[in-house]
């Protein structure tokens, strides 16, 4: 009980509301919010999951580019001017092919030595490529190699070279070079989203080509803080410290040497917009729910006070009418209560009829015992003989008693009575007889009955047929005809036989006077008792209006 005093203190009904209003409405923001950190995780690891396709998406595109140079390397490199040495002609065919492409070929001896270059007309003199550690690189893999960005001596630009290493002599290896702004159109940030940038590094970290609002010029250095991570053949790098609010990723140029990345910022204002969104609107919806609350709290409150008024006048013993509020189910009780309050007035009205009806048959219970104890008192010869005449009689009566309060004093049915009556006798059930229609006994005619009975049945038992097991008897009542009387009459038979020869009594006792003269006076009718040798025989004829309760 403390515990539930702790969390549940004496409050009004509008501060529990209030209470309740707000530990739902906070539940709830606090799901929401729980949504919104899932839907940006999600969100999220969508992005990421898109950046680190765009990067491979841009890598097989410059892997594409660099695989037809490679090609074109072969072809070349098999050409029969080269192999019959006719380099001028090879010179010829070659810039004439390649110069759509913005692509050049070099030829190069095993010290890196110019023999020509499509840049320039056949002839013209030319000293050593500019960018040897590529080509040196290359002669000693034996496979054709992308070189780093570097400034080209010929043209002046950022270019990078693509090497083919030969086995044949004097051409040691042939060149295709390019300038690193002529693969920019390969570049582009078309299909990301707006400020975003690419960029396709080189294998010492230097920028080849970039596109995008952070584009870097060819040859920058890209951030060295970031190159270290870059260390998987694909992946997304996120450090807010180096970038913050940015996610960049990459993705490694298959059988190359070189990188893509794509980098930009994180959509953070629709996420700040959002959260934004969800304080204001949680505040107002905490706000419209104890508002929504203190209302509902002050209609409830009234309806609960007129409800409490009508009660405390029932009390006082009114008859109230009910009130009209609001509440469907206050109603309810408002219509119960005056229900209640009409129905106490008639179980009031019934009580002081009770009691005064329990005056009167409680003086009637007196005087019948009254003059039962004086008659058996004339007859008793010993205190012992009359208190057990008494307490057999009284056991009788009581009987009947408790039959009518079972039943609030109106009425019982007949073979109910009966049944009462003879079941203090064991050998009833098999030895004696009953046979009658039914009908709803007089309060009166109950107990008055039920005297006749239970003499009756001690009587047999203590003289008559029920004293021997061969014993029988029958009682029955049935309707008779009376042609001199307009009112209906019942005849009630007791007969025994089987048992021991009967003798007429030389002296009237109690049990006489009940089953004939105070059972005749009871039922305004007639009562023959018949000694006979064969058994008792006993009949009353009474009018059915003194017995049935209408």
């Amino acid at each position: 009980m403390k515990i539930v005093a702790l969390f549940f203190p004496k409050a009004s009904i509008g501060t529990y509301l209030v209470a309740m209003a707000v530990a739902i409405a906070l539940p709830i923001f606090a799901f929401v919010a729980l949504l919104l950190l899932q839907l940006e995780d999600n969100q999220r690891s969508t992005l990421k999951r898109e950046t680190a396709q765009d990067a491979l998406a841009l890598s097989r595109i410059i892997d594409r580019q660099l695989q037809d140079m490679a090609t074109t390397l072969r072809l070349l490199s098999s050409s029969p001017e080269l192999e019959n040495g006719d380099l001028a002609s090879f010179h010829e065919r070659t810039e004439t092919a390649l110069r759509n492409n913005a692509l050049y070929v070099l030829a190069v001896d095993r010290n890196g030595q110019q023999l020509l270059n499509t840049r320039r007309p056949f002839g013209t003199p030319l000293g050593k490529t500019a960018n040897i550690p590529a080509l040196d690189a290359a002669m000693k893999s034996g496979q054709i190699e992308a070189s780093d960005v570097f400034r080209g001596r010929t043209s002046g630009e950022w270019v990078y070279n693509v090497t083919l290493p030969r086995e044949g002599d004097p051409v040691a290896a042939l060149i295709i070079t390019q300038d690193a702004s002529d693969l920019g159109r390969l570049v582009t940030t078309q299909g990301l989203a707006p400020g975003w940038s690419a960029a396709v590094l080189d294998q010492s970290g230097h920028v080849v080509v970039a596109a995008g609002p952070a584009a870097l010029k060819p040859g920058t250095p890209f951030d060295p803080r970031i190159l270290p991570a870059l260390g998987f053949s694909r992946g997304v790098f996120e450090d807010k410290s180096i970038l913050p609010h940015m996610l960049l990723g990459y993705a490694q140029i298959p059988g190359w040497s070189w990188k893509t990345v794509i980098w930009g910022p994180v959509a953070q204002a629709s996420i700040l917009s959002t959260w934004r969104f969800l304080i204001i609107g949680g505040v107002a919806l905490v706000l419209v729910a104890v508002l929504a609350a203190y209302a509902v709290a002050r209609q409830v409150r009234t309806t609960i006070r007129e409800i409490a008024d009508m009660a405390n006048r029932m009390g006082k013993g009114h008859i109230v009418s009910p009130v009209e509020t609001s509440v469907i189910e206050a109603n309810q009780v408002a219509i119960a209560l005056s229900n209640a309050s009409f129905d106490r007035s008639q179980t009031e009205d019934r009580l002081r009829f009770v009691m005064h009806e329990l005056v009167h048959r409680t003086k009637n219970l007196l005087t019948l015992a009254q003059a039962m104890m004086r008659q058996l008192a004339k007859q008793a010869d010993s205190v012992e003989t009359f208190q057990a005449a008494v307490a057999d009689r009284l056991e009788g009566l009581v009987r009947s008693i408790e039959l009518l309060t079972s039943e609030q004093w109106g009425g019982v049915s007949l073979r109910r009575v009966v049944d009462i009556h003879l079941q203090a006798f064991p050998q009833s059930h098999e030895q004696i007889e009953i046979t009658g229609n039914d009908f709803v006994l007089k309060p009166d005619a109950v107990q008055n009955l039920g005297l006749a009975l239970h003499e009756l049945a001690t009587n047999s038992v203590k003289y008559g047929a029920l004293s021997v097991p061969q014993g029988r008897v029958r009682f029955d009542w049935h309707d008779v005809r009376d042609e001199d009387k307009s009112d209906a009459l019942l005849r009630f038979t007791w007969e025994e036989r089987g048992g021991p020869p009967v003798t007429e009594p030389s002296r009237s006792g109690f049990g006489t006077t009940v089953i004939k003269a105070h059972a005749a006076s009871a039922f305004r009718g007639t009562v023959q008792v018949d000694f006979r040798p064969e058994g008792l025989l006993w009949v009353l004829i009474a009018h059915r209006a003194a017995l049935e309760r209408e």
